[in-house]
Order: C-alpha cells, then sequence, then structure tokens
C-alpha cells in the first residue's frame, strides 16, 4: 500500500508558511504515526485541524492515520477532503487519489478503487506503484465476475437436474403399466396351456356323459313303449 506517509517529507516543506502551532501539531503527529502510535497521531491532526481546516496535509496524513487503524470510511472523507482543497501539486493529488484507492480496495469497493488508481495515474502517468495497484484491483474484479459465473452456472445444472428429475418422475407411473402387460402377457400362454388339456378332457367327459346318458334314456323308453303298447 503506498503512500501511506509520503505527504510527511512534504510536511516539513510545505508547512513553513503555515503558523508554527500548526506545523507543532502536525509534526508531532508524524513522528507518533512512524512510530506505529496511529490514534495519538490521529489526535494531533485532529488539533492541527481545529487551527486550519483547510490544510491538506493535516486532512491527508489524517486520512492515513485512520486507514492504519482500519477506519476506511473515515479514511476517505479524510482524504476527499484534502482533495476537495484541490492542491496545485499533481504529486498531492495523486498520492490522495491513491491512498483512496487503497481504501476503497479494503473496503471491498473494487471498481471504485480502479477508479481512484486511474486518477491517481492521470495524475502521475509514471508512478509504477499505482499501477501496480490498479492491476491488482482489476484481477481481483476479474475473478469476482468469474466466480458469479460459475455461481450463475451451478444453478443453472441444480435447476436443469431439478427439471430432468421432474420429468423422470412424472413418466415413471406411465412406465410401470407398461410392464405389467408384459409380464401378464407372458405368464398367459402358460396358464393357458396348463388348462387348455384339462378343459379339454373335462368337455370330453362331459359329451361321452351326455351319449351314455342318452342311450340310457332310449332304452328306458323303448322298454316303457314296449311296455306301455
Amino acid at each position: 500500500m503506498k503512500r501511506i506517509g509520503y505527504i510527511f517529507l512534504m510536511c516539513t516543506i510545505t508547512f513553513t508558511a503555515f503558523s508554527q502551532k500548526e506545523s507543532a501539531d502536525v509534526r508531532t503527529g508524524n513522528k507518533l504515526y512512524k512510530s506505529g502510535k496511529f490514534t495519538e497521531a490521529e489526535i494531533a491532526y485532529r488539533k492541527g485541524l481545529q487551527k486550519n481546516q483547510k490544510s491538506f496535509e493535516a486532512n491527508y496524513n489524517l486520512g492515513n492515520a485512520l486507514y492504519k487503524q482500519k477506519k476506511f470510511i473515515e479514511a476517505l472523507e479524510q482524504y476527499n477532503n484534502s482533495l476537495a482543497l484541490q492542491p496545485k501539486e499533481k504529486e498531492k493529488i495523486a498520492a490522495a487519489y491513491h491512498n483512496t484507492g487503497n481504501a476503497l480496495l479494503s473496503d471491498k469497493k473494487i471498481e471504485e478503487s480502479i477508479s481512484a488508481y486511474k486518477k491517481a495515474l492521470k495524475n502521475s502517468p509514471k508512478d509504477d506503484e499505482t499501477r501496480y495497484n490498479l492491476a491488482y484491483a482489476q484481477a481481483m474484479l476479474k475473478k469476482q465476475q468469474q466466480d458469479k459465473n460459475k455461481d450463475k452456472n451451478k444453478d443453472k445444472d441444480k435447476d436443469k437436474k431439478k427439471d430432468d428429475k421432474q420429468n423422470q418422475d412424472q413418466k415413471q407411473p406411465d412406465q410401470k403399466p407398461k410392464e405389467q402387460p408384459q409380464k401378464q402377457q407372458q405368464l398367459q400362454p402358460q396358464m393357458s396351456k396348463q388348462n387348455a388339456q384339462q378343459i379339454l378332457d373335462a368337455l370330453q367327459q362331459d359329451e361321452k356323459n351326455a351319449q351314455d346318458k342318452a342311450k340310457k334314456q332310449q332304452v328306458r323308453g323303448t322298454k316303457k313303449a314296449d311296455k306301455d303298447w
């Protein structure tokens, strides 16, 4: 993360035109910042801003102190305040936009960070660190988009599998009755073959019984007729 503290070298030069009290507060903040005491540095920079709200260095360095405390939204506000002062030096503008990009990227606002890095490069085209951060943010955005596409494809596959299963379930009842008649057709000839001979034998026996009965009736009738006559 570049330029967190880059302006500190400029502070000792540019603050010669300001009052001694404000310069002392910002210098104190710079020393505390370099020592890693970011909360104390924040307090010192705020004291400097109370004396001069239009101090680019106080606003910008306060943003850096807030950034180090992971207060990204508050840091962005301070970077915006420093840019609103419209400094004439392009290096200052580039530094503010660069750290704006860092804060946005840390807050997972990738597209906005890309825009900030591009503005930084516009004011400092040869800045390799900003160019690197821009490429890194663009790579993150590309990966994010690829992940979204993968998730969409997964959802489509799930929906397709669900639809296929539903269609299969709907077809299943129609298939079962079709299988059942096939089994019946396979069994039916076997049953008919087993019973055919029995039925035939029964019919022949019935016919024989009927013939025997008829013969008996004829004999009886003849006897009776002979008797009656």
